[in-house]
């Protein structure tokens, strides 16, 4: 299946995500009865949703993006380098605003991403 893309032409990216806010009690109406009903599936038998709060970022009802590095290979001479770029900061909107200037500088790229189909 790899014969079918050129390294070069792959943009591998991760996003790295949080909880809204940092802890449970912080979490307003209607997001934490909402984070109630949202964690029932995955809490253990004593445990409660402020228990389980720290998977909050996962979600993207839940989380905020923090960081999202890409990389891409390219050929110098007669060795592929590999270059990196992360963008990051506390405004998410301005994360997305630089990440997407990026992603239309580099069109016919395929999107590689760590854990980009977690089921």
């Amino acid at each position: 299946m790899l014969d079918n893309f050129r390294l070069e032409k792959i943009l591998f990216l991760d996003i790295e995500t949080v909880p809204q806010v940092s802890n449970f009690s912080e979490l307003k109406e209607p997001f934490s009865g909402l984070w109630e009903k949202k964690s029932i599936p995955f809490r253990k038998e004593n445990e409660t949703a402020a228990d389980v709060y720290q998977r909050a970022g996962i979600y993207a009802e839940f989380g905020k993006i923090i960081c999202i590095s890409a990389g891409m290979l390219y050929q110098k001479d007669e060795r592929r380098i590999f270059r990196m770029k992360s963008f990051f900061g506390h405004d998410e909107k301005e994360i997305l605003i630089s990440f997407a200037a990026l992603l239309n500088k580099l069109s016919g790229y395929t999107l590689c991403a760590h854990n980009g189909k977690e089921l």
